[in-house]
């Protein structure tokens, strides 16, 4: 039988996924977790990857409207940079601090999946199990199982479309799951298990599911099976209750429509306070830079499972038609080259968190406006993660054998590509790098 590239790709991910599984993370025969993390030079990154790094946050900043970011960038082999950058307002003089905690939108996906497979684990439901067992109304889904919501293969629609306004309109409101879920379920679908399609009713309705199974809400459930495991004490899946992301909350923003056309890009709407239920299971975690860090680099390589089998990220499927073949999706995030990880947009706040699990390398960003939508974010991703891949190695320290598919230069294009506010010119490449540098 002729093994394909698209196949290789996959056995080579898995493959590497278990073996630093062995190196970094285990489980007790109790289903503790024990988890070290890749061995991480303590120092900075050199000033010219870290002024590389700073261009190309405050570069998407202005592209995004974004009066703030956050960032962290871990190369094990070389050092850190924890910043915050910007203000908490357009017009503001409060600097935005690295320990801020902010809403990580679609990165809520791969915790979700998290508490899936804790559960099959642990017996309490199946992976192949139809939705039709725990959500009700739902007669239609009977042939789409659980596990293709997690994967993305359930043929579903997206709800972010028709329902996104009224989320950044009443952003107090408790919103229903199965509500906002069902937004997605009126729009055209697909066979399910044919091919990868965004949809947050899937991580919806996966949510309501593994509530109805285990007898817990999912901010239990995410407490549960990845914050304490993990050690995440700022990272969490909120209740309905209006409220700020955190007590030290980065301020979250978005943009009106200007009469003129574009954007109102002078005149940012604070949503720093909303429900969470807006994004429930498929958008609602909140998190810090440093929880982020920590909980991408776990789950690049699989560190909350207790069994090998079935493999997560065995069934990858293009992220979109034509799309590269390094360029996958599946078990809740996508697969960029050998980085895993996930990418989105809750009101407010754009966020980004990839890592890889061979060397640790890896990336976890926050813009604090939601307007210019999740491919900005993953866009900036990427350029870091390209700009860090080739930071030196420190002193006694080997800089890995791995490389990136693609370039910084080609997804700073694709920012600028997708600027939804005017951009100013380069700034003197001279200039001291912004934000207080902190050492992780």
């Amino acid at each position: 039988m002729q093994v394909t590239a698209k196949q290789r790709m996959r056995a080579a991910v898995v493959g590497v996924a278990a073996l630093a599984l062995v190196l970094t993370g285990c489980a007790g025969a109790s289903g503790s977790i024990s988890y070290a993390g890749p061995a991480q030079v303590d120092g900075a990154l050199p000033q010219e990857t870290q002024a590389q790094l700073n261009d190309a946050v405050t570069h998407a900043m202005a592209a995004s409207g974004a009066s703030g970011a956050i960032v962290g960038v871990w190369a094990p082999w070389s050092g850190s940079w924890v910043t915050g950058l910007g203000t908490q307002t357009v017009d503001g003089t409060t600097a935005v601090d690295a320990e801020m905690s902010f809403r990580v939108g679609d990165v809520t996906r791969l915790m979700t999946c998290d508490v899936l497979y804790a559960l099959a684990d642990r017996d309490i439901l199946e992976l192949d199990d139809p939705v039709t067992k725990y959500v009700s109304g739902v007669a239609d889904l009977s042939s789409v199982t659980l596990v293709h919501l997690c994967n993305g293969t359930g043929g579903l629609g997206s709800s972010a479309a028709v329902v996104g306004p009224s989320m950044l309109n009443t952003p107090n409101r408790a919103w229903n799951p199965k509500e906002l879920a069902s937004f997605g379920l009126e729009r055209s679908r697909l066979a399910p298990g044919l091919q990868y399609q965004d949809s947050d009713a899937g991580y919806l309705l996966l949510g309501l599911a593994m509530e109805r199974a285990s007898g817990k809400k999912m901010e239990e459930l995410i407490d549960e099976y990845v914050a304490e495991p993990l050690d995440l004490d700022s990272t969490k899946l909120p209740g309905s209750a209006p409220g700020t992301p955190g007590d030290a909350p980065l301020n979250g923003h978005f943009l009106l429509p200007a009469e003129e056309g574009g954007m109102n890009c002078a005149a940012p709407v604070d949503i720093t306070t909303s429900s969470a239920s807006a994004g429930f299971s498929n958008a609602g975690a909140v998190s810090t830079i440093t929880d982020l860090g920590r909980y991408a680099q776990a789950e690049a390589v699989q560190a909350l499972r207790i069994r090998e089998k079935p493999q997560r990220y065995a069934e990858a499927m293009p992220a979109y038609a034509d799309a590269p073949s390094w360029l996958q999706a599946t078990g809740g995030g996508f697969m960029v080259g050998s980085m895993i990880g996930q990418h989105g947009w809750a009101p407010g706040y754009l966020t980004a968190a990839y890592s890889d699990p061979t060397t640790g390398f890896t990336v976890a960003v926050v813009l604090n406006n939601s307007a210019a939508g999740k491919d900005l974010i993953a866009a900036l991703a990427w350029e870091l993660a390209a700009i860090a891949s080739k930071a030196p190695a420190a002193a006694g320290q080997t800089a890995p054998e791995f490389g990136l598919p693609f370039t910084a230069e080609q997804y700073r294009e694709q920012v600028t590509a997708l600027a939804v506010c005017p951009i100013a010119p380069p700034a003197d490449e001279t200039a001291p790098v912004e934000g207080e540098e902190e050492e992780g």
